[in-house]
């Protein structure tokens, strides 16, 4: 087992040589500065007053022992249904697992799928979770690289990496942090390799309703011949705009989900009853009202575009998820992705995160994600902020 050294204890390598996470940094600087923050990915409003008041009824009347491992029927069952209804995809209740967060979640399917000297496909930029879970689980990393500014997965990219130890895909769609929503032409070219290959999907579509233009999500678990290798992760906290609920999903074939259930009780067991008890509840809403809930971001996705453009900022593309990107090169702006959000944070009040944080080699270009999941003053005031920021260069820095 590879270790290294904190203050005299050795620990494993991967989480003592792992900086803090870029989230938690540039949070940091937000904080230090009184910056606006647009770097970590959250809304600013506390989420659907209605599901609240039904976790807090619950809290205080319900159960607040053990939920069952696996999750309370009624919120699997709502699970099944819910995605049935909305993405045609077929689910059993025994083929749903709650878990405290889709990041737990994920690392419970990487625990039960990965095993060392497994290969594991992952496109980046990606999740930074992503790289420690499969190499915690003795896994290693293959890199599919997507480029900006349209981020499109190649189906002979992907191919190229794909050697006889590969065991895995792990696959981001909505993609954060590139805000792309794959199209169905890309979905499909993963699934025919994933076939061809025989290879099992972690499929992290966690964005999965916060998608933009009129599309509706694909999920790759309703693929051709994916109804057997995929397991589809959810997120419950993404969905309703609460992400510090932590109640995510793994849904799949039965004989799937059953390993990723006992890696899961090894981890957190179960889930905060109350709060699934009100997951329950809105996944049952009406379809219009997550159209709703995308229609409201999308204004706002559309508010930080238009105001960044009139500073003549030249932007990637979003599609999906609560970000947006800016081309630094494109739009004139002589510095990196990393230093231009340092001073951002710093100079100019805006907290960012550089997308180069998300991969692991250099990348040609530079590109700054924003989360534009915030009120209206909020955005307008950042629009004024980074206009100032863009006659940043290099020679100031």
């Amino acid at each position: 087992m590879p270790l290294g050294s904190v203050d005299g204890m050795r620990a494993h390598s991967v989480f003592a040589d792992m900086p803090t996470t870029i989230f938690e940094t540039m949070s940091g600087l937000a904080r230090t500065h009184q910056a606006i923050n647009l770097g970590q990915g959250f809304p600013d409003s506390p989420g659907p007053e209605s599901l609240r008041r039904i976790a807090a009824e619950a809290l205080m009347t319900g159960s607040n022992q053990y939920a069952p491992s696996r999750g309370l029927p009624d919120l699997r069952q709502a699970v099944v249904e819910h995605y049935g209804r909305m993405q045609g995809v077929p689910l059993e209740v025994e083929g749903v697992l709650v878990t405290s967060g889709a990041t737990e979640g994920l690392a419970a399917a990487i625990l039960a799928f990965v095993s060392p000297g497994d290969e594991v496909i992952v496109f980046e930029p990606a999740y930074d979770a992503y790289r420690p879970l499969i190499e915690r689980a003795g896994g290693t990393v293959r890199v599919v690289r997507l480029q900006a500014p349209v981020w499109r997965l190649s189906e002979p990219d992907v191919e190229a990496v794909i050697g006889p130890r590969t065991r895995v895909v792990l696959f981001n769609n909505p993609h954060n942090p590139t805000a792309r929503a794959f199209d169905a032409a890309e979905v499909s070219a993963l699934a025919r390799l994933c076939v061809r290959h025989d290879l099992i999907a972690i499929s992290d579509e966690v964005w999965e309703h916060v998608i933009f233009g009129g599309r509706r999500h694909r999920s790759l678990l309703a693929e051709p011949g994916m109804a057997g290798r995929t397991l589809k992760i959810g997120s419950a906290g993404k969905m309703f705009g609460m992400t510090g609920w932590k109640i995510g999903f793994v849904c799949g074939a039965p004989d799937l989900v059953d390993p990723v259930a006992k890696a899961h009780q090894f981890l957190t067991f179960a889930t905060p009853p109350n709060l699934q008890t009100a997951v329950a509840v809105g996944l049952a809403w009406p379809d219009d009202s997550f159209r709703t809930m995308a229609d409201d971001l999308q204004r706002s996705r559309d508010r930080l575009a238009a105001g960044l453009e009139r500073h003549g900022f030249v932007l990637t593309t979003s599609e999906g998820t609560y970000f947006l990107g800016i081309d630094l090169a494109a739009s004139g702006v002589a510095v990196g992705d990393d230093m231009f959000c340092r001073r951002a944070v710093a100079e100019f009040g805006v907290a960012a995160i550089p997308v180069s944080a998300f991969v692991t080699a250099p990348q040609d270009g530079a590109v700054v994600r924003l989360c534009f999941a915030k009120a209206d003053d909020v955005l307008d005031l950042a629009i004024e902020r980074l206009g100032r920021a863009r006659g940043m260069s290099a020679s100031t820095a």
